[in-house]
């Protein structure tokens, strides 16, 4: 296989969420025209593919995620035709269009399951997990990713349903073919569309195991820890693979499967292609590097030793072998200038020092909206004013355990994933230029110092960084296929790596201090000094001495 079939490894992918995008109608909400017409500023940023978060008919209890209908378009977002004309612009500009596939559930309010309810009988009832209780409790004692239990009552027919995320995201039961098989058709609507590939939404959770075991549970834990049983289940292999040879195979597309809970060895046997799966993963471990045993709401600081040692094994661990996809950011994700670098006086240093450490490894680099701008977190002091069902949930659950409002609202500032969903900052005018209505969520206050205006206007700022990266990314061959070793494994402050390819060689220095550092070592001080300079973030000059979040990336001469 050429690198031309696989263009995915050359390409940057930028992810828009549609609700927080750019609103054309003034209703407050992000839409597919307001796509439309920001597609020439993406085009500048040089990004070659677009993810959509989901547009398809929702009741949006999960902002999208809880799909009524897959072959519609949520009113809210516009009309199929919006969506048609969108495709052609996107095609048009020579970009390309990958969609979310969210198959793992569905709304409750879907077709599928409105029939499912209404009796034990019924043809698409097996299309879901219905169980009886046990001994008047749930079937077994698995609690949902959204807080709560993943079981729910239906007194219709005296049995509960499972979901692993919302009640309302009943899950999809793929041990029935017929099922599989609508799914199927349902992928081959879109891509005859012209769509260039897929997100696959916890797609590693499709495979449950059939016994539905209790999960693991901890004292004082209300409910078991159900992971084992289904992430990464039994048969998740065999339906990827008939994923892939009844539908996938047949397009030119790029695939990405979301797999919480998959380990580097589990995702060299979903992204080899001698096996036929997926091209790539997205993987979590390093998004919890800065959460204690508690999980994500329970905070601690990032250590960056721990944050190296995590991306080299799936730097190493997938070369030759797989492919990675590369991010600090996405609808899910807290603001990573806010988690990882500093969103106060070295905000735009920081912003650029992520974007290069990341943008130099190996795999595909995805974006997200607001990131190439330095975009943060955000904290607002109501929580009437959150959004998102997860942090609702947890701040429930956590007072009624006694938790103090301080440290829940801490925990929401840092953690939340409202974080990311903070309309985008276009400009300075009122609603930062998202719309001219009222927002659906809250705008960041900061977005008069922060916006796309503002950064384009600005030949230094993070912006043009990025958009050096993307060109960087195709003009340099090292940057795909060069092999990747970590130096200072140990330094607690320096993330610093050589990316190798025949006799090329570039050097990538980073400084995740607020402190000037000394490079003490040898090698690494002497190349500072000599090496030709690719890109930095300040001023540079050839000395061994970084600044506060600085940035060097070097290629031998």
């Amino acid at each position: 296989m050429s690198i031309n079939d696989e263009w995915w490894k050359k390409s940057v992918v930028y992810q828009i969420y549609p609700r927080s995008f750019m609103d054309s109608n003034g209703d407050g909400i992000g839409d597919i025209r307001g796509i439309i017409e920001k597609l020439d500023y993406l085009k500048l940023l040089g990004v070659d593919v677009i993810w959509l978060s989901p547009v398809y008919d929702s009741p949006n209890d999960d902002n999208g995620y809880d799909i009524r209908n897959y072959q519609a378009i949520m009113n809210e977002f516009g009309a199929m035709a919006d969506f048609d004309q969108m495709l052609t612009e996107v095609h048009n500009r020579g970009m390309k269009l990958v969609m979310d596939l969210v198959v793992n559930h569905t709304s409750d309010e879907h077709a599928w399951f409105v029939e499912s309810k209404k009796s034990k009988d019924n043809p698409y009832r097996d299309f879901y997990f219905w169980r009886k209780g046990k001994e008047g409790q749930e079937p077994n004692n698995w609690g949902s990713v959204f807080g709560g239990s993943a079981w729910q009552y239906d007194e219709t027919t005296d049995e509960y349903y499972l979901h692993l995320f919302s009640k309302k995201q009943p899950d999809l039961n793929w041990e029935n073919p017929k099922l599989r098989k609508e799914v199927y058709n349902m992928m081959r609507f879109w891509l005859d569309k012209g769509i260039d590939g897929f997100r696959m939404d916890v797609i590693n959770m499709i495979s449950k195991n059939p016994n539905l075991p209790d999960g693991d549970k901890s004292e004082g834990q209300l409910y078991g820890d159900g992971g084992r049983y289904f992430m990464n289940g039994p048969r998740i292999h065999e339906f990827l693979q008939e994923m892939n040879q009844e539908v996938l195979s047949k397009y030119p597309v790029m695939t990405v499967g979301e797999m919480p809970g998959a380990t580097p060895e589990d995702a060299v046997l979903y992204t080899d292609p001698e096996r036929k799966e997926v091209n790539m993963i997205f993987t979590f471990e390093h998004m919890d590097i800065d959460s204690g045993p508690g999980g994500k709401w329970n905070l601690k600081s990032l250590d960056l030793v721990d944050l190296k040692e995590n991306l080299t094994k799936w730097q190493t661990s997938l070369c030759n072998k797989g492919w990675n996809s590369l991010y600090w950011n996405n609808h899910d994700q807290p603001r990573i200038v806010s988690r990882f670098g500093d969103d106060g006086q070295y905000r735009e240093k920081s912003a650029k020092l992520l974007a290069a450490c990341l943008h130099f490894m190996q795999g595909t680099p995805y974006i997200y909206q607001g990131e190439e701008i330095g975009m943060t977190n955000v904290k607002f002091t109501l929580l009437e004013d959150y959004r998102d069902i997860e942090t609702i949930n947890m701040y429930n659950e956590r007072k009624a355990l006694g938790y103090a409002h301080e440290d829940i609202m801490n925990s929401i500032y840092v953690k939340s994933r409202d974080n990311a969903r903070t309309p985008m900052q276009w400009d300075s005018t009122k609603n930062a230029g998202f719309t001219t209505g009222t927002p659906w969520i809250k705008i960041n206050p900061r977005y008069k110092e922060i916006n796309a205006k503002a950064a384009l206007e600005n030949p230094q700022s993070i912006f043009y960084f990025y958009q050096k990266l993307i060109q960087l990314r195709k003009e340099m061959d090292i940057i795909t296929e060069g092999d990747f070793e970590l130096l200072l494994k140990d330094h607690p402050q320096l993330f610093v790596y050589e990316r190798k390819l025949n006799d090329e060689r570039v050097l990538v220095v980073c400084n995740f201090s607020g402190d000037e550092v000394t490079v003490e070592d040898e090698a690494v001080s002497t190349k500072l000094k000599k090496d030709h300079i690719l890109l930095g973030n300040y001023e540079t000059k050839g000395t061994n001495v970084l600044r506060p979040y600085e940035v060097i990336v070097l290629k031998n001469s």
